[in-house]
């Protein structure tokens, strides 16, 4: 995984005043996937308008597809009943964008936000592409994480988009891709959109349950997940009849479905702490530095053994990576964190990277003068 959580020397801090209309909490983006005719888009609108939960519409006007042959989207003409849908309901409205052309129509029909889809944000030509043919130009634009878990490629394409003078920015959190069959569609991978947070923490970030989820039976606990994170919004795909939509069907909901999910999620408070309960949680964290300070001082004596081990190995002219001893940590250790309710996904990672660690010591005591030589070839 590239996400790493080193910062960003470009991006300045982003103020959420700065859109154009009030950015509530939790600030709900709604609307088809695709917009496949007039009146499935006006209708959507009108209902979701009706409800007064919904603060944007969406509606995908070009729709980029794996395969060839698949509904691509109406294109340029279903901008124009895009703006009926706002003129009937008075919710402002926002579309994808993948190239200068279809920024150039969106601004001509007066889209009032625009976003970057996950297969271009990859791509830093075409964002570059988008951020130069909206040079000069004062609009909100939101960028989806890109396919791939990389987050210095999700800031960079946030960042290309501010050095053309777009400062309206807000990152989408949709999800990535895996080969393997997992739950959902795509993988939340919920620790790279908190770095994104914990760097950019004016930075609105937004959860798309939708695109993570797959399932329209899935998105409540997804949308859930998002604000207990503390991510500023959501963006739920509606369709008047999703089971007959043109694309994405499984994972769109009825207007008054969305609005009992959105019923159903309980938003959590930010920074604000009830005074009667401070002293209680400020014994608590109290309570977790202590043991994470035990865990480190643990972490140094088992490093310490890593080194002893190091040296007996250099006198015996022994190898450092002795997979048959590895392979019984990682068994045994799996065993040994059921007990305590860890889960596997944090065992690989914590398995892994004190591998890593314990090699990087072992190598430096064999070979004082290349102390990571190794790193990138067992890894």
């Amino acid at each position: 995984m590239k996400g790493n959580t080193s910062s960003s020397k470009t991006l300045k801090p982003l103020p959420t005043d700065t859109w154009p209309f009030d950015f509530p909490h939790p600030f709900i983006i709604s609307g088809p996937c695709s917009a496949e005719s007039e009146e499935q888009v006006v209708q959507t609108a009108i209902e979701l308008a009706k409800s007064g939960r919904v603060h944007l519409l969406r509606a995908g006007i070009w729709k980029p597809r794996t395969r060839p042959n698949s509904f691509e989207g109406i294109g340029e003409p279903a901008l124009e009943w895009l703006m009926n849908a706002k003129e009937e309901s008075g919710l402002p409205v926002c579309t994808e964008v993948a190239n200068a052309f279809h920024v150039e129509k969106c601004l001509e029909a007066g889209v009032d936000v625009l976003w970057i889809g996950a297969r271009t944000t990859v791509n830093p030509f075409s964002v570059q592409e988008i951020a130069d043919s909206l040079r000069g130009v004062d609009i909100p634009v939101m960028v989806k994480n890109p396919i791939n878990p990389d987050l210095q490629l999700w800031i960079g394409a946030l960042e290309r988009l501010q050095l053309s003078g777009i400062n309206k920015l807000a990152a989408i959190h949709r999800g990535f891709s895996s080969y393997s069959e997992k739950k959902y569609r795509n993988q939340p991978m919920w620790e790279i959109p908190i770095a994104l947070m914990t760097q950019h923490p004016n930075l609105p970030v937004i959860c798309d349950p939708s695109h993570i989820a797959g399932k329209r039976e899935l998105l409540f606990e997804v949308a859930q997940r998002a604000m207990d994170m503390g991510m500023h919004g959501l963006m739920i795909e509606s369709h008047p009849n999703p089971d007959k939509a043109l694309s994405d069907r499984a994972q769109q909901v009825k207007p008054p479905a969305l609005i009992e999910l959105l019923d159903q999620i309980c938003i959590r408070n930010g920074d604000e702490l009830p005074e009667a309960g401070l002293g209680e949680l400020q014994l608590l964290r109290e309570h977790i530095d202590h043991i994470d300070h035990e865990i480190l001082r643990l972490f140094g004596q088992r490093m310490e053994a890593a080194k002893q081990i190091g040296e007996f190995k250099k006198e015996n002219n022994m190898m450092v990576l002795q997979l048959s001893r590895w392979k019984e940590i990682v068994q045994s250790r799996t065993t040994w964190a059921q007990d305590f309710e860890l889960s596997d996904n944090f065992m690989e990672k914590y398995l892994e990277q004190l591998h890593k660690e314990s090699i990087r010591v072992q190598t430096r005591v064999m070979n004082d003068h290349a102390e990571n030589s190794t790193d990138e070839v067992l890894w």
